[in-house]
């Protein structure tokens, strides 16, 4: 299997079989710090870490570079410095990279209207309605790349197979900048070889119990009964193991994407044990939620917090609310009414705000009574000020003053619906 800094990396002969397939997974390579390069190509070459502030930032992305020292997305910075004392730390730009996925989601959407976003870096394919315009499937993986490195700049590397799952770890396997086409007729072969860790679901907890019932490779999973990865996993756990293992994965490119959370979180530079500023960085945080909430059109129907003391003891609360919202200061006094239902013991060093269980922003029936009218008419211009200068140009007064946290990514980040 291939590992996260470009080792054991596989890819397809220009020849290669695409028999059988019709899912591309496409993944953008290092994206946060291939943006950055981008944007500053005296960093080409060198190990780059995206992320916060050196002290107690989180490693959003680092480049192969660094990565072959052991850097990793969600060390701290000052761990991944330990382990690469010259890298280059750059802060994160949400924007950069925002604007950047934009235009590869539409490169996707001109080569098929079947197109899954994961996450803000990738996304699945389905292209078998797009042959007669584009050819096969690899003929299409081939075009897609060579036009993303001509339209952005940036290196993707894209699995294609007959099933998202197997597209996924094809697209893994051949990072970074690499194409590996598993045709249907090898797919069985391919997968046998696999560890058991490589399966989409298995996490290391999973793993290392397979693993302790010496089922280490998928090719033993094939060979154990039913009944022994039911005992290690569960009914539903060992039947969807057991799909997978056979190539069996039904699931379609899904173009309506469903959100489960929106959220963001802040690691402070120093620990904070004044009630105030935190109730104060809970505003700020509630706000940024609620506007990518409009953003994407939808509202919330749960508001969760997260606390994390300076022993790192980490506590989370949550509360459904009478009916959905996208308001800011609606979201800020649940969330700042949760924090003051805690004892404060001790100081803080990272607290969040995070949407949960979302609807559409239309749904639903209109109340007699909008309580929140006013609220929504402040959030409407300052929609508008951020549309037309920039996501800091207008914030509350009571939020104002120097920067406490480590500059970090959102939570979960995504893009807003696009038309």
């Amino acid at each position: 299997m291939g590992r996260g800094d470009g080792s054991g990396r596989v890819v397809s002969p220009p020849d290669a079989d695409d028999s059988g397939t019709r899912i591309l997974h496409v993944d953008m390579d290092a994206f946060y710090a291939s943006v950055e390069v981008l944007h500053d190509p005296s960093l080409a070459g060198k190990p780059l870490i995206v992320g916060g502030m050196e002290g107690r930032g989180v490693v959003s992305s680092a480049s192969y570079e660094a990565r072959r020292f052991g850097v990793r997305s969600a060390m701290g910075v000052a761990q991944a410095l330990r382990l690469c004392p010259q890298a280059v730390v750059v802060t994160p730009h949400f924007e950069r990279y925002a604007s950047l996925s934009r235009q590869v989601m539409a490169i996707f959407h001109d080569i098929t209207p079947l197109v899954e976003p994961l996450s803000i870096d990738e996304a699945f394919l389905d292209v078998s309605g797009a042959r007669r315009l584009w050819g096969s499937p690899g003929e299409i993986a081939r075009m897609l790349r060579t036009r993303v490195k001509a339209e952005t700049g940036l290196v993707c590397s894209v699995g294609v197979a007959a099933t998202k799952h197997v597209a996924k770890i094809a697209s893994t396997r051949s990072k970074p900048d690499g194409l590996l086409i598993v045709s249907e007729p090898d797919t069985a072969a391919f997968l046998a070889a696999l560890p058991v860790s490589a399966l989409w679901g298995v996490g290391p907890k999973a793993a290392e119990t397979l693993e302790g019932r010496g089922i280490r490779l998928v090719s033993d999973i094939l060979a154990s009964p039913r009944a022994v990865l039911d005992r290690a996993l569960g009914p539903a756990g060992g039947e969807r193991i057991w799909q997978l293992a056979h190539g069996i994965d039904p699931r379609a490119v899904e173009t309506e994407r469903t959100e489960k959370s929106i959220g963001h979180e802040e690691t402070f530079l120093t620990d904070v044990a004044d009630a105030a500023v935190l109730r104060s960085e809970l505003r700020r945080l509630s706000d940024r939620v609620a506007a990518r909430l409009r953003d994407g059109g939808w509202r919330a129907g749960t508001v969760a917090l997260k606390l994390r003391y300076a022993d790192f003891t980490t506590l989370s609360r949550s509360l459904s609310l009478a009916e959905p919202s996208d308001v800011g200061q609606r979201i800020g006094d649940v969330a700042i009414g949760l924090f003051e239902a805690l004892e404060l013991t001790q100081p803080v060093r990272l607290i969040g705000v995070r949407a949960e269980k979302l609807r559409g922003g239309d749904g639903g029936s209109v109340p007699l009574w909008d309580d929140d009218a006013e609220w929504r008419r402040v959030d409407a211009a300052l929609d508008d000020a951020r549309e037309r200068f920039g996501g800091g140009a207008v914030t509350r007064a009571s939020v104002l003053g120097p920067r406490r946290d480590v500059n970090a990514l959102p939570t979960n980040p995504r893009l807003p619906r696009t038309e």
